[in-house]
């Protein structure tokens, strides 16, 4: 009887329909019949036949209700690995389709929040790790001229002037975290305009010319077509030429920087080549990434923050672009990308 109960509970979403269906048949059973004794007869047969009916569907609708809690409690106990372990049969193809669909979407969502929690915890890590090397560093030379170096005119400028080159460092490094910050949070917002390429980069490149020429290495600007426009963010590609030409300077010891600018049809080209240390296969992958460092010794040394490239990548993918690089050890590298014109 238990069993006859738990089945009707589960059946019961579908009484209105059985009654509907019976009273329709017991009224023709009653206009048909000729005699109450054979109507109350087929009454009796109709509501046992109704009893079946419900206990059966009950039935299978209990076993469909508890596959599908099955595959729902696996799923939260983590029993599958894969979505086509998960098994509902023929009835419940289509929603086993649904909850395949579920499962993987999870999964997904599961993998690549892992992920952003671990390039979180790098990327908390290395902020810490960057700004306490410059801040260290004040601190040890503040503290040893408080200590009495201030009054030896042999090294007291030489302190103030290391410590004003670490505050140099550490006010780029926090301009670099503003900007990223903003710009993969989508609140650097982008001006898009025509502007004259050479009126554009002259100036850029006269800015670095001196510190070229301190280090002994060609400055080359390549002449640049002079009525050529292009379509961007002025004050960002500025900012992208920038970083490239200064890396392009700090890590080339001899020979030549070369600034180009070649018409490709509906773009033009922006190619920034050095003849400097170069980046190995197995870096060149990697160097647009937040903090990444082919040599991290020397780029502290020479003031990266370890966060200009990876600006520069997000500019140009801004402009529906690429940042591409070419590189071999010892040989320089070159990074170039496209403007529509």
């Amino acid at each position: 009887m238990s069993r006859l109960k738990e089945n009707y509970l589960y059946s019961r979403v579908f009484i209105p329909e059985f009654l509907s269906f019976g009273l329709i048949i017991i009224l023709i059973t009653l206009i048909l019949s000729d005699s109450f004794i054979k109507f109350f007869i087929i009454l009796a047969l109709i509501i046992i036949f109704f009893i079946r009916l419900i206990d059966s569907v009950g039935r299978k609708r209990k076993t469909q209700i508890r596959i599908i809690q099955k595959a729902i409690d696996d799923i939260r106990n983590n029993m599958f690995s894969s979505p086509d372990e998960i098994k509902l049969g023929k009835q419940l193809f289509e929603l086993e389709s649904d909850i395949k669909s579920m499962f993987l979407k999870t999964q997904n969502d599961i993998a690549n929040l892992k992920k952003l929690e671990q390039v979180r915890t790098e990327f908390l890590g290395n902020v810490s790790h960057e700004l306490r090397t410059p801040i260290f560093a004040i601190q040890g030379y503040l503290e040893t001229l408080l200590e009495g170096a201030i009054d030896d005119n042999r090294v007291n400028k030489i302190f103030l002037s290391k410590a004003f080159h670490h505050t140099n460092n550490l006010n780029n490094l926090l301009h670099d975290l503003i900007d990223i910050s903003m710009i993969e949070s989508g609140q650097m917002r982008m001006s898009f305009r025509y502007f004259n390429m050479k009126d554009f980069i002259d100036p850029i490149v006269q800015d670095f010319a001196l510190l070229a020429e301190e280090k002994h290495i060609g400055m080359i600007l390549h002449e640049i077509r002079p009525k050529l426009e292009v379509f961007g963010d002025k004050t960002r590609i500025k900012q992208v030429l920038t970083n490239l030409i200064s890396n392009a300077i700090k890590y080339t010891e001899q020979g030549k920087v070369e600034i180009m600018v070649l018409d490709e049809g509906k773009f033009c080209r922006i190619i920034v080549r050095d003849s400097g240390i170069g980046i190995s296969e197995k870096d060149l992958g990697r160097i647009f990434e937040r903090f990444y460092r082919v040599d991290k010794d020397r780029s502290r040394s020479v003031g990266g923050t370890g966060l200009g490239l990876a600006i520069v990548k997000h500019i140009i993918e801004a402009h529906n672009s690429r940042i591409d690089v070419k590189s071999s050890p010892g040989l320089g590298s070159e990074f170039s990308f496209l403007l529509k014109k």
